[in-house]
């Protein structure tokens, strides 16, 4: 190739070997001053080394490397860089300063809109799913909002207690209490502040060292039909531990003591209609009816954005504390919330591992469980609010930025897990919020009502907030009948089982076994799925010279006592251990599905041809497995071939003896050339 100009011609063709992502007439352009250093060297590209592009001119390269003097251009360089890590690895050190007046409205009202919703739902969480005090859901919902909002990556992510979360926290609670680690303390209270505190702690520790380590990607393992089943199930038991105060049931279940979901179930069936509390169960059905009407009444006013903005929550705790209040339900029988003292263990903040040490170890499995949980519906949340507002996350910070705001936590004792809701997340970004300062503000409005508005709720009935709880559950079976057909649809019978299993267990057992024998079963389908290498048998596409897999093109002819096999992934110690049976089979009884049992349906391959085009890596233990296959098809007297094999494998292959042992004479650049060879023969 030539290059004219002015006349003149400039022999260009010692470059046709570089990436075609340069151009040829770009190169002479490359060079200045007295930059002729040339870029490769020729030889080395032809013979496949490991290259090193020489950039700079001769006085740059003597230059940095006459001395290590540091000039204040160097300096602010290293400066600039260090403030962009900090400014990547802490967010807010990147959005405060360049935080924009415009942006004040919206997160202003997003915050306080959140705020009305989650301070009662915050209260039903501390109180009917952890069974703890009403301040260890505010604090959940006011400590780690602060340190997530300086760490997290996520601008419309809310991070509060979340029902099914407490609700794991709520078990644990509850089985010291009964005794089943220890003998039975005689300060309850302190007791649940204790555990509370030992799984926040765990919690933030775990979720750190997996951001730490890059563990981001584990949201991958677990299948949607698994999150669903679980979610549902969750669904479920929340509803049966709220039905119990909703009937006005709560003293009668302490003298039963049903312990698993379906005692529960069985225990509402036989005392819900005979011995309910009849003003208990008509002010929590009646509450939970207004807040369906109201919730549902604004769908119809989208339009009225002060319609669709009311926190219908808010005003069903404050109209039933005020009308519990005059007419003094707490005299007919209906629990009240009552005084409600700050208790966290005699200190407002305290180390984590004063009191709660000897929690620790009984309560690492619901760590572990609340922190996977806790992940992926964060995750979820993230990953859809940066979508739709045009940013990009980090599943890796996002963990960090959680671990540390639940550690922060940890340090209030009594203080519950927070987690990123999907739902909350949503209603903040349709409100406004485009950055952090939305969680501040409603973490702000939440400590202040921790500790001047609770004496307001003395006479909040406790039954109002179980419904509050069942309001936010029905979402959760939203989508299961659509799930279920689409699974159903789609014959996707593995999912469908997966579902029902973890609910069954969920419901059946507890919700800890639900969930670590769905992981079990969901690690063992990735690791079968994973350890089939994926191979197809190629045949002549008639009346032209090209190959394509015969299970797939109809007309495509198997080549008699020729066995073409591609090979369509990277080999690595997973997919290679039972490479030998799977090529066997294929060998025998071709691309379809069959049983052992059955006769071979081909014959003895006499040849066997080797595609590699998509094997891009291969490890130490794929290349030893696959050598004793090759000597294992020599023994057998079959002729061997290898086509497009690329650079990184073909390495490998030589340095284990491979390729000494086929002969040169068996790799071949492509599968026409291949065939050519083994016709000639």
């Amino acid at each position: 190739m030539t290059r004219q100009s002015a006349g003149t011609t400039e022999n260009t063709s010692q470059f046709h070997s570089l990436s075609t992502a340069t151009s040829v007439s770009s190169l002479p352009g490359m060079v200045h001053g007295e930059e002729r250093t040339p870029l490769v060297n020729q030889g080395d590209v032809e013979a496949g080394h490991t290259t090193h592009a020489q950039y700079g001119s001769s006085r740059s390269l003597r230059t940095a490397t006459s001395g290590t003097d540091e000039t204040p251009k160097d300096t602010s360089k290293r400066n600039s860089m260090f403030m962009k890590r900090v400014r990547y690895y802490v967010p807010s050190t990147a959005w405060i300063p360049d935080y924009s007046a415009s942006l004040l409205s919206g997160d202003l009202l997003a915050g306080i809109t959140l705020a009305a919703m989650l301070i009662p739902q915050s209260v039903s969480y501390g109180t009917s799913l952890a069974k703890l005090s009403p301040a260890t859901g505010l604090f959940a919902a006011a400590i780690p909002p602060i340190m997530y909002s300086l760490l997290g990556t996520c601008r419309q992510l809310n991070v509060a207690p979340e029902a099914a979360l407490s609700l794991l926290v709520g078990q644990a609670v509850s089985d010291y209490r009964r005794g089943d680690h220890h003998t039975r303390p005689e300060d309850a209270d302190a007791v649940g502040i204790a555990v509370s505190t030992a799984i926040t702690f765990q919690v933030g520790l775990f979720a750190s060292m997996l951001g730490f380590f890059r563990l981001g990607f584990l949201d991958v393992v677990l299948s949607r039909a698994l999150l669903r089943g679980f979610v549902t199930a969750v669904a479920v038991v929340i509803t049966v531990e709220q039905l119990i105060p909703m009937f006005g049931l709560v003293a009668l279940e302490g003298e039963v003591n049903p312990e698993s979901t379906l005692d529960k179930i069985v225990f509402l069936l036989e005392f819900a209609w005979s011995d309910y509390h009849k003003p208990t169960m008509l002010v929590s059905f009646g509450a939970l009816l207004v807040l369906i009407i109201m919730r549902t009444s604004k769908g119809y006013f989208r339009r009225t954005w002060w319609i669709e903005r009311l926190p219908e929550v808010l005003i069903v705790v404050v109209l039933s504390t005020i009308i519990s209040g005059r007419l003094r339900w707490d005299e007919d029988g209906v629990d009240i919330l009552g005084v409600i003292p700050i208790k966290t263990g005699g200190h407002f903040f305290s180390f984590p591992l004063k009191q709660s040490i000897s929690y620790i170890r009984g309560t690492t499995s619901t760590a572990v469980l609340i922190t996977i949980m806790g992940f992926l519906d964060s995750t979820v949340a993230a990953k859809q609010n940066a979508d739709r507002f045009g940013y990009s996350i980090s599943p890796n910070r996002e963990l960090v930025a959680l671990g540390a705001a639940n550690l922060v936590g940890s340090f209030v004792p009594g203080t519950l897990p927070a987690f990123g809701s999907i739902v909350r997340s949503k209603i903040n970004g349709d409100v406004g919020a485009r950055t952090q300062l939305a969680s501040l503000v409603t973490a702000g409005i939440t400590l202040l009502a921790t500790f001047f508005l609770l004496p307001y709720l003395y006479f909040l009935p406790r039954c109002v907030l179980a419904s509050i709880i069942c309001l936010f559950v029905i979402s959760l079976f939203g989508e299961v009948p659509h799930d279920l057909m689409y699974y159903w649809r789609i014959r996707a019978w593995t999912d469908l089982a997966m579902m029902f299993l973890t609910f069954s267990l969920s419901v059946i057992w507890n919700i800890e076994i639900g969930i670590i024998v769905s992981l079990i079963i969901s690690l063992l389908l990735v690791i079968k799925r994973s350890s089939h290498t994926r191979m197809i048998i190629l045949g002549r596409i008639p009346g032209t010279d090209q190959w394509g897999p015969i299970a797939d093109i109809p007309g495509a002819e198997d080549v008699p006592g020729i066995l073409i096999i591609r090979i369509r992934e990277s080999l690595d110690f997973a997919n290679t251990a039972q490479l030998k049976e799977r090529l066997r089979r294929l060998e025998l009884y071709g691309p379809e599905r069959t049983h052992p049992s059955e006769e071979p349906r081909r014959q003895p391959a006499s040849t066997l041809v080797f595609h590699m085009a998509d094997v891009e890596t291969c490890d130490a233990s794929a290349v030893q497995i696959f050598h004793e296959l090759l000597e294992t098809y020599q023994n057998r007297g079959v002729e061997l071939f290898v086509t497009h094999l690329r650079s990184g494998p073909r390495e490998m292959f030589e340095r284990a003896g491979i390729e000494e042992l086929l002969g040169s004479e068996a790799f071949f650049a492509t599968l026409g050339e291949a065939m050519t060879s083994i016709g000639q023969r």
